[in-house]
């Protein structure tokens, strides 16, 4: 389906969004590696980096095994860049268990981790779960994460200034009307200052600042 997908004229980008792990064929790895229009950032749920956790969560891999693909991913795909979902206190989780979700989030270094706290929802599995973890405990395993992938996303955030930028114009920035915002390949925000015509289009900007949560940019003209 991706490859058909990738050879529809009129189609410039594709997201190929949130595969489970298990399922991350050999496959598909190639298919991205090798068309040019599917993004090379791949959204990869991880939820735990710790494998007890993970079986508790019903999820069907360990933390070895996600290691192992993601390596396999980095080797096969040119500037492959990876988000994430992480749950921050699930049930059983103890504080070894924790670090070894950090301890992951520091290999991989991904380029976006949303981060989520544990809630317990009635007639779920692990509502029913006797091990809760106390709210006061679930917030500062998140802030310790928040704290991490925030350094990492800053200091990454430092090589896309100074680049060219293939960017996707989405609309106007949500806090400027005078602004646009689009996304690069790897789904960065940009805001830049342009006609609305350029809205719907792919267009190149040269990166000048980042913010953490988004990129500066300003048409490039070429040279």
């Amino acid at each position: 389906m991706l490859e058909a997908i990738n050879k529809i004229k009129g189609i410039e980008r594709i997201r190929f969004v949130s595969p489970h792990p298990k399922d991350f064929t050999d496959d598909v790895i190639e298919t991205i590696a090798k068309c040019d229009k599917i993004c090379k950032l791949v959204h990869l749920p991880l939820q735990s980096g710790n494998t007890k956790v993970l079986k508790e969560m019903n999820r069907k891999y360990t933390k070895e095994q996600y290691l192992k693909l993601v390596e396999k991913m980095k080797n096969k795909i040119p500037n492959l860049t990876i988000s994430t979902d992480i749950i921050v206190g699930f049930p059983g989780e103890t504080e070894t268990d924790f670090e070894d979700t950090l301890e992951v989030v520091k290999k991989v270094k991904f380029e976006q981790v949303y981060m989520f706290i544990y809630s317990r929802r009635v007639g779920t599995p692990g509502d029913k779960m006797k091990n809760q973890i106390p709210e006061n405990i679930k917030h500062k395993r998140f802030d310790k994460l928040k704290t991490l992938v925030e350094s990492q996303i800053e200091k990454n955030n430092q090589k896309y200034v100074g680049t060219i930028q293939k960017v996707l114009v989405e609309g106007t920035s949500k806090n400027n009307d005078d602004m646009l915002t689009g996304r690069t390949d790897s789904n960065k925000v940009v805001i830049f200052e342009g006609d609305k015509s350029l809205i719907g289009k792919m267009t190149e900007l040269e990166i000048v600042s980042e913010h953490m949560w988004y990129l500066k940019g300003n048409l490039f003209l070429g040279t």
